[in-house]
């Protein structure tokens, strides 16, 4: 059978719990559940000074522009200009020769890119993976042969790439955005390491995507779609298809996890333009896996890993490695393709680390709670899980997401808590059908993650005969936050 959800996940991982809370909290986008071991860093021992990196990640954060992501000119905004960032660092020839696997969508992109990328890796290729966002250290992004790429390495190509921006860019092209740079810099990273493959899971739509700049990839996904960055990529399922089916290419072979009709109708219409060989590529079967769990647990990472391993193959097939891909989709899987499933790791997504526990949620203020909220206690009501206790914090990172040091909090008169009131509002009324109910018995608002951390912590020690246990969940940006704090 597939695996349980999360909640069924961690009953039997836990001690019966005698009280359930349901804190929702911070940050910024998309979905995870509760923290991770931190990767290794790969290759290299050159303890490098922390000043330096410091340096680094000063100069990263220098290239985050201020400008909301709803505004209209994100879209495409000056993608011309990658153009000219290639040509500055020499690009060109290097990126046209990597053999590329190219993966888009909404939800679990980024695991079906570590599903993929530790598939061609248990096959014996050396492997690239870029992934985002980072939870806690940028050098997450990069990762070389499945461990993040070293400090050392790190620091050079940075250098290399940053050097060469800095000298040849100017008024009229100027430095590239945050995501860009981290693109180039991949793109470099790659090619120096001369990696087999190389793994790039989209940032943000598709076609104006940085990572799009790749000419001929071997094979293109697209992972499944829902409504998400609305305000940029468009209002309706088939204008978000669309902007994800930006990074099909004539000729190139691609897949989809199932899709919704509307999505499948805009994506089956851009690979027709394309000439494009669209296929739908089946959720994985447990009997496949030979009685193995995957490495990234919850049901839905068997569309993931299913999408995947269609992606793997695909390569393999291209590459000339025949043997080695599955006989079909109702057979076991090879062993070495099974290994790559089972073995693989990605911080953040369902996993579970040993503290005081609780649940943690939020949304940026783009998204809409009344279609997250209800569908949250749906799920955990039916797999069991009752709410007492919902803990709202601002929805800005209280920490500094490049540097080791965190920021200092804003002074609580600085802090606008209007959403988390808002959204403390939206848990009420769901849960009692009424906004005239004491709030403070089911909910409560802080003014940072640290605060409301602390106050579940207090909680477990005065009550050392409750079991807590703790979803953080609504967002990756979260749960990096989360990581932080328990890891100090």
């Amino acid at each position: 059978m597939p695996h349980p959800p999360l909640a069924a996940h961690l009953r039997r991982l836990l001690p019966p719990p005698r009280r359930l809370f349901s804190p929702r909290a911070i940050a910024m986008a998309s979905v995870a559940a509760a923290p991770a071991q931190a990767q290794p860093g790969g290759g290299g021992g050159v303890v490098v000074a922390a000043e330096e990196y410091e340096d680094v990640l000063g100069r990263l954060s220098s290239l985050i522009t201020q400008k909301v992501r709803a505004h209209s000119g994100n879209r495409g905004n000056q993608w011309d200009l990658m153009a000219h960032y290639l040509q500055i660092l020499e690009l060109e020839e290097p990126i046209a020769r990597m053999k590329v696997i190219h993966v888009a969508g909404t939800k679990g992109k980024g695991s079906t890119c570590t599903f993929t990328e530790s598939i061609l890796r248990s096959c014996g290729f050396s492997t690239g993976l870029f992934t985002s966002p980072h939870l806690m250290d940028v050098r997450e992004r990069f990762r070389l042969n499945g461990v993040d790429i070293s400090e050392e390495k790190f620091l050079k190509y940075f250098w290399w790439c940053w050097n060469k921006l800095k000298e040849k860019t100017d008024d009229d092209i100027p430095m590239p955005t945050y995501f860009r740079f981290l693109a180039l810099l991949a793109f470099k990273i790659f090619s120096a390491e001369q990696v087999d493959v190389a793994v790039l899971e989209v940032g943000l739509g598709g076609k104006f995507d940085a990572t799009n700049v790749v000419e001929a990839p071997v094979v293109c996904g697209i992972s499944s779609l829902g409504y998400d960055h609305m305000e940029i990529l468009g209002n309706t399922l088939g204008e978000i298809a669309g902007e994800k089916a930006g990074i099909f290419k004539k000729g190139v072979p691609a897949y989809t996890a199932p899709q919704p009709e509307e999505a499948m109708i805009a994506l089956k219409q851009r690979a027709s333009e394309l000439g494009v060989s669209l296929q739908v590529a089946h959720p994985l079967e447990p009997h496949q896996l030979k009685d193995q769990h995957l490495g990234l647990h919850g049901e839905h990472q068997y569309v993931n890993a299913g999408l995947a391993v269609a992606l793997a193959s695909t390569w393999l097939e291209k590459q000339g490695h025949v043997d080695r891909i599955p006989l079909n989709r109702t057979d076991p899987l090879p062993d070495q393709v099974i290994s790559g499933l089972s073995n693989a790791s990605l911080q953040g997504r369902a996993q579970i680390v040993a503290d005081s526990q609780i649940l943690l949620f939020n949304c940026m203020s783009v998204r809409d709670p009344m279609r997250l909220l209800p569908h949250l206690v749906d799920t955990s009501t039916q797999n069991g899980a009752h709410f007492d206790m919902a803990l709202f914090v601002p929805n800005q990172s209280q920490y500094n997401k490049l540097g080791s040091k965190s920021s200092a909090p804003a002074e609580p008169e600085q802090i606008d808590l209007s959403w988390q009131l808002s959204l403390q509002r939206v848990w009420e009324k769901l849960l009692h059908g009424t906004n005239n109910m004491n709030s403070s018995e089911a909910s409560l608002v802080f003014e940072s993650l640290p605060l409301a951390i602390e106050w579940l912590r207090t909680n477990a020690r005065q009550n050392r005969s409750t079991s807590f246990q703790v979803l953080v969940t609504g967002s990756l940006h979260l749960v990096g936050d989360v990581l932080r704090l328990v890891k100090k």
